[in-house]
């Protein structure tokens, strides 16, 4: 059985660290309890501007902005396809309707894993 990926890459107002990072704390409460395996998130650090495209023209980052990336774990796409819609009926998810990011400039979407391969860490 493959792994399924839930993608996020998005815009945060630098300012908004620690409100974005609670946020995805208190998502993750509300993830797990529909199936989520696992919640990543990715504050940009080395996120270079591009001439055609890149992370940043993508999000429409603006100066005082960082680059998010991030995605979600899921043991495969039904889970996460039926945790999604349930997700959304949950009384838990309005306190997540104050976003601490523009969500118009926000792009997600659904991937199957291709390849995976790690180097073994040290005990």
């Amino acid at each position: 059985m493959a792994l399924f990926y839930s993608g996020f890459l998005l815009a945060v107002p630098t300012a908004n660290k620690d409100a974005y990072a609670d946020m995805a704390r208190k998502g993750w409460e509300i993830f797990k309890d529909y199936g989520c395996l696992a919640i990543h998130e990715n504050w940009g650090v080395d996120v270079p501007d591009g001439k055609v495209t890149s992370f940043p023209m993508a999000v429409q980052k603006k100066e005082d902005e960082t680059v998010v990336f991030s995605w979600l774990v899921w043991p495969d796409q039904k889970t996460a396809t039926a945790g999604f819609e349930s997700m959304m009926k949950d009384p838990r998810m309005k306190d997540m309707q104050k976003m601490p990011f523009d969500g118009k400039r926000m792009m997600w979407g659904g991937f199957e894993e291709l390849v995976s391969l790690s180097q073994p860490t040290a005990a």
